[in-house]
């Protein structure tokens, strides 16, 4: 099983580069079987352009989650402190394997309604 996630293009961009080796979430997927996510990037690119696997999720207070991923973070610690505002936990999905898809591919092909999910969906291999 594997799981959709909506990614703005420069950070999708930065995981797929390398430079961005930790996708923060809000809420996180419960199925442990999940071990692949696949990267739609949202508009203007609105294409699934790779995916990644990954080995752990981090999940803590937002100050500690910053401590252990601020150097391959790919984000300014503003931006993270924003994104995190008012929340007593924080997850950070440590990218591990990145594999990107030499065509983009529409999101229909994996969501028949085509509507990017706000925060994940689950999809099948």
């Amino acid at each position: 099983m594997k799981v959709l996630l909506s990614i703005k293009p420069e950070y999708a961009e930065k995981i797929l580069q390398g430079e961005k080796r930790f996708e923060f979430r809000k809420s996180i997927f419960r199925n442990s079987e999940v071990k692949t996510v696949v990267i739609y990037a949202t508009m203007p690119v609105g294409k699934v352009i790779g995916e990644f696997d990954f080995d752990e999720v981090l999940s803590d207070n937002p100050k500690e989650i910053w401590s252990l991923t601020s150097k391959f973070s790919g984000i300014t610690k503003k931006f993270f402190n924003e994104y995190f505002d008012g929340r007593e936990l924080a997850h950070a999905i440590k990218v591990v394997a990145v594999r990107r898809y030499e065509t983009p591919q529409n999101l229909k092909e994996y969501i028949p309604s085509g509507a990017a999910p706000q925060s994940f969906c689950y999809i099948k291999d």
